[in-house]
Order: C-alpha cells, then sequence, then structure tokens
C-alpha cells in the first residue's frame, strides 16, 4: 500500500527540512514528492528513522517480574514487542544472556526465551533480533550459540566475563581491572566469604541457589579459566564465518579492546575507562553506550558519562540497555544538554546502530532504505513521545492522544 506522510519535520541523513515522505512496499520510494496514496497527516510532527536498539534487556522484568517469580514466556514476549513499538523501536537485539547460572539467566531459559519469539514471530509487531551475551566461563552454553547462530534473522555475539569481574582481588575497582586474561590480573581470595557474600548477593539472589550452593558453582566454573580464551576464539571464528556482528563489553583496559578487535569483535559495548575507548577509535571500532546512563546525567556505578562521551565524539551508538524509554530520553536530554545537533543526536539511535549491527538497508530516511519510521511529539522546551512506529511501511503502533 502506498502512503505519503505530509506537513512532518523530516530528519533526512543531512538536513532537516518540512517535505513529503512516500513509502510503498516496505521501502520509502520518494522524498519531496506529491501526495500518493494514503495521506498521513503528520503536520506539526517529526518523522524520523525508527529506533534500533543493538542491547536491551528490559525484557527480563516480563519474564520474571520479582525475584523467583516467572510468568509464561508467551505472555512476556507479546508484552515486550509492545512496548517496544509504543517506544519507537523498530528493530531490535533481546540481549539474552547464556550464563553458567541456574535460574532467570540460564541457558535453558535463554534458549526458550529464544524459542519463544521465534515461535511468535508472526504475531510480533517488531523486528525481535537476539544478542547472544554469552558469558565466556559458561561451556555449557556452546551447543546453544551454535542453534542461536543459525536463526532467520541473523543475531548478534556479546564476549561478557561477568565472573573475573566479581572474582577480581579485593580492593580494586572494577574499572581498574586488567584484562581478565592477562597473567597478571589480580583475584580475590575464594575462600573470603565476607566479600564472596558482598559480591555475589545479586546473582546468588536471581540464580534461585542458596549461598552454599551458589559459591560451589562458582568456585567450578572458575576453574575453567585456563580453558577460556581457546574456547571463546573457537566462538568467535565460528561467528566470523556466518558474519555475525561481535561485541566485547565492559571493556577497562586498551589490551582488552585490543584481543577482542583481532578475534572480530569491532564494536565495543559499554566501555568502562578511556583507555579502550580511544584503542577502539584507533582500530576503527564502534563504541556504544547505554542510554539510562545520558539520562540520568552519567554511570550509574561510576564508568564514564555516556554524554560526555557523546559530546566528544566517542560515541556511535545509544542502546535502551534495561529501560526501553530510556533511548528517546537520553535523545532529549543530551539535547537539552546541546551535547550535539539534532540530526547526531538522533543517528544514535538510528544509522548508529544500524551501522554497528551491518543493517544496512535501514537507519534512515532515504529513497531505497527500508520505511522505518516513527512519528514524534516534541514540543518545544517538552519531554517528546513517541505518535507512531512503522516497520517496513506497516503501521506497528500509533498513539493518538485524547486532545487529537
Amino acid at each position: 500500500m502506498i502512503q505519503t506522510f505530509v506537513g512532518a519535520e523530516v530528519y533526512l541523513p543531512n538536513e532537516i527540512a518540512e517535505t513529503t515522505v512516500t513509502m510503498d512496499g516496505g521501502t520509502i520510494v520518494e522524498i519531496g514528492g506529491p501526495v500518493q496514496g494514503l495521506e498521513i497527516d503528520a503536520r506539526g510532527k517529526i518523522l524520523a528513522p525508527a529506533l534500533i536498539d543493538v542491547h536491551g534487556d528490559a525484557f527480563e522484568r516480563q519474564v520474571m517480574p520479582r525475584p523467583g517469580v516467572f510468568f509464561p514466556l508467551e505472555t512476556a514476549v507479546l508484552e515486550t514487542d509492545r512496548q517496544l513499538a509504543a517506544n519507537g523501536i523498530a528493530t531490535t537485539y533481546h540481549s539474552i544472556t547464556l550464563s553458567y547460572e541456574p535460574g532467570l539467566r540460564s541457558v535453558e531459559r535463554g534458549r526458550a526465551i529464544i524459542q519463544a519469539i521465534l515461535d511468535l514471530a508472526p504475531r510480533l509487531t517488531i523486528e525481535n533480533r537476539f544478542q547472544l551475551r554469552w558469558e565466556t566461563f559458561a561451556f555449557e552454553a556452546l551447543e546453544t550459540l551454535d542453534w542461536a547462530m543459525d536463526a532467520p534473522l541473523k543475531p548478534s555475539l556479546a564476549f561478557n566475563d561477568h565472573l573475573s569481574m566479581a572474582m577480581r582481588a579485593e580492593g580494586v575497582l572494577m574499572q581498574d581491572r586488567l584484562f581478565e586474561h592477562n597473567s597478571d590480573f589480580a583475584t580475590m581470595n575464594v575462600e573470603d566469604t565476607a566479600l564472596f557474600a558482598k559480591r555475589y548477593h545479586k546473582h546468588t539472589e536471581r540464580s534461585g541457589l542458596d549461598y552454599e550452593d551458589h559459591k560451589k558453582l562458582v568456585h567450578k566454573v572458575w576453574n575453567r579459566r585456563p580453558e577460556v580464551v581457546a574456547t571463546l576464539k573457537e566462538v568467535a571464528n565460528k561467528a566470523r564465518e556466518k558474519r555475525i556482528p561481535m561485541l566485547s563489553h565492559d571493556d577497562t583496559q586498551a589490551e582488552t579492546r585490543k584481543f577482542y578487535n583481532e578475534i572480530g569483535a569491532t564494536t565495543s559495548e559499554f566501555p568502562m575507562t578511556m583507555a579502550p575507548v580511544e584503542q577502539a577509535r584507533a582500530d576503527g571500532d564502534l563504541i556504544i553506550f547505554g542510554s539510562p546512563n545520558a539520562v540520568r546525567g552519567g554511570s550509574h556505578i561510576g564508568s564514564l558519562g555516556a554524554g560526555d562521551m557523546v559530546e566528544a565524539g566517542l560515541c556511535d551508538a545509544l542502546a535502551s540497555d534495561y529501560y526501553y524509554p530510556a533511548m528517546l530520553a537520553a535523545i532529549d536530554r543530551l539535547d537539552q544538554e546541546k551535547r550535539a545537533d539534532r540530526l547526531s543526536l538522533w543517528s544514535l539511535v538510528s544509522s548508529g546502530p544500524a551501522r554497528a549491527m551491518r543493517l544496512h538497508d535501514r537507519g534512515e530516511v532515504a529513497v531505497g532504505k527500508r520505511a522505518d519510521l516513527v512519528l514524534v511529539d516534541w514540543p518545544e522546551s517538552q519531554t517528546p513521545a513517541i505518535q507512531g512506529t512503522w516497520v517496513a511501511g506497516r503501521g506497528a503502533y500509533r498513539g493518538l492522544p485524547l486532545a487529537a
């Protein structure tokens, strides 16, 4: 069906202009031409590329709204999909953790979530993809990784090592830790009961295990450390052969970023210090920060501030992280703070993520691109709100206010 947006302030790749945008068959076919087909009144609104979320795990709160309380996966997936559309997100990468832990982030739970999304695909409103958020000590996940890499929609692969982060020596800040596989990486005394309990309280609660059983599991998995590098290189080789985008997570050192770059992970996700940021730029790699970081005016754990990185030109994309509305809210705050111009800010949630995930068919309002679009109500000096989301030209969400 041919549809034309009329009267909007359109965020084009290189300018903001009031013009028409026509879409047909899921593609943008004309900009600035006459009205064709169904007219969509967009007067007084912004028409922009729909958002692309490269890392979002807010779905976990639909799966487990309270500790240990699980809801049916079909209900969780359908609700999450609708939330994404209402927040202007047309393409998402659900950050599905594949860990050695039981419970919410277990391999079994992760595989079940992936399968539920695949099964429900015909009923979903947006494009639901997966970020395979692999804990590199979780050898239990290797078969599932092989399976998930062949999903109908290409996933991404993120290398996570929260185990080493937690096992760092007492007194070492997480931002100061060395590359996890550096021979000088200092570790905590695993028999220090008080320190272990402090570091692993949240993990123990999430796993559903009691303290002693969780401690035994961590000790068992930590003993795999000599095999981790060879294993993750094997996984990276498979992903590279399948042209799957790869990311490293929570980098703290230039050495960390260099290691992952050399195995094909060309995006740094949520780097904690300047060293990996500078290394990423030197290697031509992309850099992602969390939108909540930008909205809150800084990292809640004391790492780099997303706003500062945006202003310095050291951020290529913003992800929802743990809160879907944060993406639009981040653009609003960064705009208020004059961190960059509107088009540059919007690219952080559209063309930037598209480049990171190698989605060359979307992320811009341009002829020939997929018609993934959002209509935004953004009165001067007020909070923006999504009024419509289109995915390949299909209406995924329409939210008209009472006063319309």
